[in-house]
């Protein structure tokens, strides 16, 4: 996802990469403070109903038997807690078991040890199954959901840190495109909805009482959060007549083929009502509530500042991107990533040969200290403010060059794009469908329906997002995108490569089509998804109609400008960056407008880990490729090292390495 940023500087920053994430491609993910956990009564039953499958569970058939009822259950369970969670992820929830009971959005809570001791049970029953006897794909299950577990667990301990009203994923800009798109095709579907719509105050009294918690701890946000959390619910507010939670009911209760027209009708005006009784007075209320919060967070900068900052940003980092690697190796994986594409484009333009570019000028960049003060980052700043003027006469040449030959292939390739196929989404996705045909496999049949944001929210979401369809109904796929951000067509292409093909959509039908254990549906692992769609973006340059000189430029400048703001993300949360530093290190790229640096600012201090989910997820996929290669041979075909971790589905990736290559082999 993108956002386009006015800029003072080079054109490499054309397209300033807006990671943004939006949880709204993803099934309804309540926020860690919200979560239900399965409590120790549902274990004891558990252990109960497990008990009873017979003598011969012992054997690999009742051992994997077991397994599955145990994860079966698990996953019931978690569904039932929570009406959205369910919803989405399943039309038939009786297929499973799965009755409708209280209709409940969850809550918030801020008792860690009650998470905690959950956790720890599931944690004993996994131990009591023998993982020798296991398939691979219990196997590759059981391997996920310790590993998961184990995150939980270190959650745990940092509730209050969790932030519900994140500027890009929270849930005053969540909610309404979630119940927007809530599906209805019965009556008993309209009726869940018009009560989940009643309980939002209800809702939004918990997340209050949560913030308040924060507040109390010195952990509320900042102000210049604050600020924008309120402009997002304001905008929310004042839509009017034209809220799209008006609009789009409207257009799906006509599809509910029980309801004659005068029910329809009546459906229709206790929507209104419940938004203008229920739901917009929850906005009105949270907004006054955030209002008077404001002045009490005690930290205006990265987590490093706040107790136990450190730490946190490591657990964010470690449960963003899937990686192993500790946030000093991501920081060196990230340089030399970038490195290699200053290269690569460089040799595309015939530049550098004869020069000796300054590559680690970013190393010492801002590493202002978190313990040691002011003083010390005032010295930090100085050191990297003059590093914008560091580098010989060439290299800055070289520089200058660069950036006006990417800002002329930008221009031009949108043009060229536009030459082959429509400027509209539609177009664009058969192309990209038609072109990934050769290196990845062939994907199940599928729709996609492409949706726009409404004009009045279009400064408040992503420019571009995936709903994840029900599991068991993942033929019916829907693509939002943001008209305000897409700046030309390249950017619209590749955007809908990211989000379609062979992005996200591809990605969850493929893997859905594996049929794989209903429990895997449900953990979320960021690294691994948005780094395939970051990857996949990346793969569609090669896919696009202009010469491949020109789509190794405009593929290598993308990746560097993720990796810029990977750099500044963790300068700003790990190494206690300011805002002084951040804009001495963007002035190494070109970017001198402390305007627009300040916004990066703002953004990345309220989405801590954010930009490492993409970049990393991607640079790992990119090390496994590395190592499929050296395996399997240079002549081994990319559709099977695709094919391969795709089959193994999102997962931490130490286990995608360990299991690519059983996938492999069933592949052969």
């Amino acid at each position: 996802m993108r956002k386009n940023v006015q800029k003072n500087g080079t054109a490499v920053f054309q397209k300033c990469a807006g990671r943004e994430e939006t949880e709204q491609k993803k099934r309804w993910k309540l926020p860690k403070s919200s979560r239900y956990l399965l409590g120790v009564f549902l274990v004891a039953g558990l252990a109960a109903g497990l008990f009873f499958l017979g003598r011969k569970s012992n054997s690999e058939e009742g051992q994997n038997r077991k397994f599955e009822k145990f994860t079966e259950r698990v996953f019931c369970e978690e569904l039932e807690s929570n009406t959205v969670s369910l919803h989405y992820t399943l039309r038939e929830p009786e297929a499973y078991g799965i009755e409708h009971s209280t209709v409940t959005f969850g809550n918030f809570t801020v008792d860690g040890k009650e998470t905690q001791a959950s956790v720890e049970n599931l944690q004993e029953m996994l131990k009591t199954f023998l993982y020798e006897k296991l398939d691979v794909q219990n196997r590759l299950t059981y391997d996920i959901l310790e590993y998961y577990l184990e995150l939980m667990a270190d959650d745990a301990e940092y509730i209050l840190y969790d932030e519900p009203l994140g500027l890009v994923s929270g849930v005053q800009t969540q909610l309404p495109v979630l119940l927007s798109e809530y599906p209805l095709t019965c009556r008993e579907d309209v009726e869940i909805y018009l009560e989940l719509m009643r309980t939002t105050p209800e809702y939004f009294e918990s997340l209050i009482d949560f913030e308040k918690e924060k507040s109390k701890a010195g952990l509320f946000m900042s102000d210049a959060a604050a600020d924008q959390v309120m402009e997002q619910c304001t905008a929310f507010m004042e839509m009017g007549e034209n809220n799209y939670l008006i609009s789009t009911f409207v257009e799906r209760i006509k599809q509910v083929k029980e309801l004659n027209e005068s029910e329809k009708s009546e459906y229709i005006q206790e929507n209104a009502l419940a938004l203008n009784s229920y739901v917009l007075p929850a906005y009105g209320k949270l907004k006054a509530e955030v209002q008077e919060l404001k002045g009490t967070g005690k930290n205006e900068q990265g987590l490093c500042y706040i107790p136990n900052g450190t730490a946190y940003y490591e657990q964010i980092v470690r449960e963003e991107t899937g990686s192993e690697r500790t946030v000093e190796e991501m920081e060196d994986l990230t340089r030399r990533q970038i490195v290699a594409d200053l290269e690569a484009m460089e040799e595309v333009l015939g530049i550098g040969q004869n020069t000796q570019p300054k590559r680690n000028a970013d190393e010492s960049a801002g590493q202002g200290n978190a313990e040691q003060g002011d003083a010390e980052q005032g010295d930090a700043e100085q050191e990297n403010a003059g590093q914008g003027d560091a580098g010989t006469d060439a290299e800055r040449g070289n520089t200058i060059k660069r950036n006006a030959v990417v800002e002329q292939a930008q221009e031009t390739a949108s043009a060229q794009v536009e030459a082959v196929t429509a400027p509209n989404p539609v177009s664009i996705l058969k192309q990209l469908e038609e072109g990934i045909k050769k290196c990845f496999p062939e994907p199940p049949k599928t729709n996609v329906d492409v949706k726009y944001v409404p004009k009045a929210m279009e400064a408040h979401l992503s420019p571009a997002f995936y709903m994840i369809p029900a599991i068991d109904d993942y033929q019916d796929n829907v693509i939002y995108v943001n008209q305000a951000h897409m700046g030309n067509t390249l950017t619209l292409y590749t955007t809908l490569a990211h989000e379609g093909y062979p992005g996200h959509l591809y990605q969850t039908v493929y893997y859905a089509g594996t049929n794989p254990a209903p429990i895997r549906n449900i953990l979320n692992f960021g690294g691994y998804v948005e780094g395939w769609a970051t990857y996949a973006e990346m793969c569609s340059y090669s896919l696009a109609p202009f010469p491949k000189a020109q789509a190794v430029l405009l593929q290598k400048n993308s990746s560097i400008l993720l990796g810029i703001y990977t750099l500044a993300d963790i300068g700003i949360h790990y190494h206690g960056w300011s805002r002084a530093d951040l804009a001495a290190f963007f002035s190494n790229y070109g970017i001198k407008d402390t305007a627009v640096t300040d916004r990066i600012y703002d953004l990345i201090l309220g989405a801590p880990g954010n930009y490492l989910k993409y970049y990393i997820g991607y640079v790992e996929f990119l090390e496994l490729k590395k190592i499929w290669i050296k395996e399997m041979g240079a002549d081994s075909p990319q559709k099977a090292f695709h094919e391969a971790v795709l089959k193994v589905g999102p997962a931490p990736f130490e286990l995608v390495e360990k299991y690519m290559w059983e996938m492999g082999e069933e592949t052969s």
